[in-house]
């Protein structure tokens, strides 16, 4: 999962994590690296869900393996970053050197990139042209590449990238393997001639993707040179272990293969039968689905995803039902797959990922399982909608649900007649799938047996547009690169901050030098009084937003702290280390000013209180709920702290007396919070949590504790922490809790209050029972067992008031059978009811009809603003009259919708003022019926 990077649904890519470096908004203490990047590609702008399964090597789960160059070349710390002269060595050594992966030589093809037009983001304007990159085809054939097995390959698609439509962009190198002519998935070279590189059939397969970032794009589309180009590779380690193991599929690869056979196992098949029907939906397919799902399932889960409706939790919901839709395909409808996979893909890889071993898997089995016994009620639901929609179209031949009319010529005979095809509607299709998880194959199948044709087209439209929703609804703010004026400052210092020191030099910062301002316009020699602008300062008081707290607030003052020269309303970091100030000017600032920061102290206060009350919350629920207890977002603001944690279930009331309890005993033992920065590993060594979301260097994180002797491990609290806190934890005086509630399937949320909030949040409760105790003319103590005793009463006394409605409503019943009007022989009752409800409404349209003993009954009412219909036909009258198409017409005309049975059919509508003409009117169409 993608922390700190809220513009990526998943990491989907092994570069994700070193985004911030290559935009220039982040410095590491390193130059080059190699990693392993855990990626899942099933959302968004990269979804290959729908593929997996079905070809060689599609996957929702994988690992990417990569190495990376931060220029600018030449020796930093100890080591020496490179370019594309190095790192076509390395990789080309990797791949083919007896050393390391012995690849034939005669097996490899490489690509450069071919050239073409880089044009403006906004179009309209011829943009920069870029030929063949040279460079790196004289650099492949330093390493004795032949150059017939040198392609480029010309455009933007394949062989050049960016970042976005501006920041940092290059061409790129890829490295192909020959699979041979059995990987051709058009037969080349056994059922039609052979093909050659770079045929797109199957056979030759991209290994490894060297991408070159040498140039920058700005918004008019000129390409210029960076001043630092760097390496950015890519190689999946699921197709290099399938050519080193010879293997035509990544799923033939011992990453998968005791996957399949588990799988096989669960659903009760024999995995060589399926795999010989591997055209069939039921063959090997769905082995393979099952596999690569319980693998995106078990890392998405371990990381803090949880299913459900939203985000990223929408999509592992997605995963998740697919995998077990295909294991019902299989013929196993138990809820028992899934959740069995997950044990053996941690078997599998938990000592390359070792998260796998420790808590944050212990719930993983049973998360899945309640998915897949929520997704089997949810199918049956789904299933039963089905079944009442379909039930509908044979019922309304005329509701408009048709492909289309045509003529037919009668066999025997000239005459034609007009034959009708059903159809079940893209848009119907697609909401029993979204919202029931009615998988399509299952309703093609239904339809096909009931020969209702499908809307495969609107089907495939409703989904496009949700994909589209769901893009659009992940795009985030587009990461641009750093301002160049905010990177140029932080290449010569980084802003000192000193709102970590005690007492008033916590608060107060003299002299700061302003290095650097910023307007709408861009950079800027003053900011103009009145003017609102940033300020860099090369210190500060001022706190700025990050790790779920709220920025400081505060004045920027003339050395005697007389005259206020800038109202600060806000901080944030432009780049790492960097601090810019959001200032109104009350009087013209310049670069080069000295000013005295000053920030809220009461404000600061507050928020520390609540910063701290969070580290509280955070350690007493994981002691009482479990430490599977995860962070999933925070808020620490001056009214109230808010924190959102993963738990599969409401905190009940006890456990939060308990937790609520836990933390204020922890503040009364009021310990002093001990802070110390040291190494990231060191940090975790001792048994300190990181913070979702957050992003942590390697070496100077910090580390807050709040220690207690009572604990075994000597603390109660310890957190990577970049926040503010109180120097006691019984500074924070007391800790209210306000509310706990869901906010996702997994996610839960607790508010509370502390210190002057809790305070004034007891005086206000206090005081509302008071006025509630005083209307009641009872005692405080009292009010509990007063409110009690009078929804009791109510609750009987409303219970009366119905019971009189509905006899009421009877009552009405000779006089309204009494004006049965006869249409055509058949005795038709229309009117409208006053003072009854739904049910009454219901029981009176039963009576009426018992009494008509043959007839039509037609009532409506008055229901608020809107407006109830209901139309009861005794059983002897169906085959003319049906209740179902009858209240539908009725519906239409009070701007509403309805449907049901032939004998008995409810509706409501918008329109009140129609009523009583839509009742008029029921005689003269019952009379058409009949």
């Amino acid at each position: 999962m993608p922390h700190g990077d809220p513009t990526l649904l998943f990491t989907n890519a092994g570069m994700n994590q070193f985004k911030d470096v290559f935009l220039g908004l982040e410095k590491r203490e390193y130059n080059r690296a190699t990693t392993a990047q855990k990626c899942v590609r099933a959302g968004g702008k990269h979804n290959d869900l729908e593929n997996v399964g079905f070809t060689k090597r599609h996957h929702t789960f994988f690992e990417m393996m990569g190495n990376f160059s931060f220029g600018p070349v030449g020796t930093v710390g100890g080591t020496e970053s490179y370019f594309k002269s190095l790192a076509i060595a390395y990789a080309w050594e990797l791949l083919t050197s007896a050393e390391w992966f012995g690849i034939p030589k005669d097996k490899l093809y490489v690509t450069v990139f071919g050239g073409a037009e880089v044009a403006p983001p906004s179009g309209g304007k011829p943009g920069t042209v870029l030929g063949v990159d040279e460079e790196a085809r004289g650099f492949w054939v330093e390493q004795k590449v032949p150059n017939e097995r040198i392609v480029p390959i010309p455009g933007l698609k394949d062989n050049f990238w960016a970042m976005g439509d501006t920041g940092p962009c290059g061409p790129c190198s890829e490295i192909f393997y020959d699979m041979g002519v059995a990987a051709s998935e058009e037969g080349h070279g056994i059922t039609s001639p052979p093909c050659e590189f770079p045929c797109e059939c199957g056979r030759y397969v991209e290994i490894w993707n060297l991408v070159f970032m040498q140039f920058n794009r700005d918004v008019s589309g000129a390409i210029t040179s960076l001043p630092k180009p760097s390496i950015d590779t890519g190689m999946g380690l699921e197709r290099v272990a399938a050519v080193l193991q010879d293997k035509v599929s990544n799923y033939e690869t011992d990453l998968f293969t005791p996957l399949i056979k588990r799988a096989a196992e669960l659903c009760g098949v024999v995995q060589e039968q399926e795999e010989s029907i591997e055209e069939d939906i039921y063959g090997a397919a769905s082995l393979r689905v099952i596999a690569d799902h319980a693998r995106a399932t078990t890392f998405l889960i371990t990381d803090g995803v949880v299913p459900s409706n939203e985000g990223r939790g929408y999509v592992l919901r997605k995963i998740m039902r697919r995998a077990i839709r295909h294991a019902r395909l299989l013929g196993q409808e138990r809820p028992v797959v899934l959740s069995e996979m997950v044990h053996l893909v941690q078997r599998m890889m938990k000592d390359a990922y070792p998260e796998l071993a420790g808590p944050s898997f212990a719930h993983v089995p049973q998360i899945v399982h309640a998915e897949e016994l929520r997704f089997n009620n949810t199918l049956g639901i789904g299933l039963k909608k089905l079944q009442e929609e379909f039930a509908k179209l044979a019922a309304m031949p005329d509701a408009g649900q048709f492909v289309s009319a045509r003529k037919e010529t009668v066999p025997g005979g000239g005459d034609t007649v007009e034959a009708r095809i059903i159809r079940l509607s893209g848009d119907l299709a697609f909401r029993l799938y979204d919202t029931f998880g009615l998988p399509a194959d299952f309703m093609r199948e239904a339809c096909r047996d009931l020969a209702i044709s499908f809307d495969d087209s609107g089907f495939e439209e409703a989904m496009q547009e949700q994909r589209t929703k769901a893009r659009a609804s992940w795009k985030g703010a587009h990461k641009e690169a750093a301002n160049p004026v905010f990177a140029k400052i932080a290449e010569t210092f980084k802003t000192e901050k000193d709102f970590y020191a005690h007492g008033a030099a916590a608060i107060k910062d003299k002299d700061a030098r302003i290095e650097a301002i910023l307007t709408k316009a861009g950079p800027a020699p003053e900011l103009k009084e009145g003017e609102a602008g940033e300020v860099v300062l090369d210190r500060t008081t001022i706190y700025a937003e990050s790790g779920g707290q709220m920025a400081d607030t505060g004045a920027l003052y003339d050395a005697s702290e007389s005259r206020v020269l800038g109202e600060v309303t806000g901080a944030y970091y432009p780049v790492a280390g960097l601090v810019a100030h959001r200032v109104v000017a009350k009087e013209t600032l310049r670069v080069g000013d000295r000013v005295t920061v000053v920030a809220d102290a009461e404000r600061r206060a507050r928020i520390m209180r609540n910063h701290s009350g969070t580290h509280l919350v955070h350690a007493a629920l994981r002691n009482i709920l479990g430490t599977h207890v995860k962070q999933a977002g925070s808020l620490n603001a001056p009214e109230r702290l808010r924190f959102d944690f993963s738990h599969f279930a409401p905190v009940s009331a006890e456990e939060l007396r308990d937790i609520e309890q836990q933390v204020n005993d922890e503040i009364r033992f009021n310990t002093p919070v001990e802070t110390e920065v040291t190494s990231l590993d060191a940090a975790l060594a001792t048994g300190a949590l990181a913070f979702f979301g957050d992003k942590y260097p390697e070496g100077n994180v910090r580390v807050v504790t709040i220690p207690d002797e009572r604990a075994p491990r000597g603390f109660y609290s310890k957190e990577l922490c970049g926040g503010t806190h109180v120097h006691r934890i019984g500074d924070i005086g007391v800790l209210k809790i306000v509310g706990e509630q869901s906010v996702a399937a997994g996610v839960r949320r607790i508010e509370a209050m502390t210190g002057i909030g809790a305070l004034e949040h007891f005086q206000k409760q206090a005081e509302v029972l008071s006025q509630v105790a005083g209307s009641l003319n009872v005692a405080e103590d009292s009010v509990l067992a007063t409110v009690e005793k009078m929804a009791a009463t109510v609750k009987q006394l409303e219970k009366e008031l119905e019971a009189q409605k509905r006899k009421g409503a009877l009552g009405q019943l000779d006089e309204l059978a009494g004006a049965a009007q006869m249409v055509k022989g058949v005795k038709v009752v229309s009117a409208e009811v006053a003072n009854v409800d739904r049910e009454g409404l219901r029981q009176l349209v039963d009576s009426l009809r018992q009494k008509l003993g043959s007839g039509v009954v037609a009532l409506g009412m008055p229901d608020g603003e809107k407006v109830a219909l209901i139309v009861g036909v005794t059983k002897d009258l169906t085959g003319k009259v049906h209740a179902g198409k009858l209240i539908k017409a009725l519906a239409e005309k009070v701007g509403g919708s309805g449907g049901g049975r032939p004998d008995l059919a409810e509706a409501g509508g918008k329109d009140t003022s129609a009523l009583k003409s839509t009742l008029s009117g029921v005689p003269g169409m019952v009379e058409g019926l009949l």
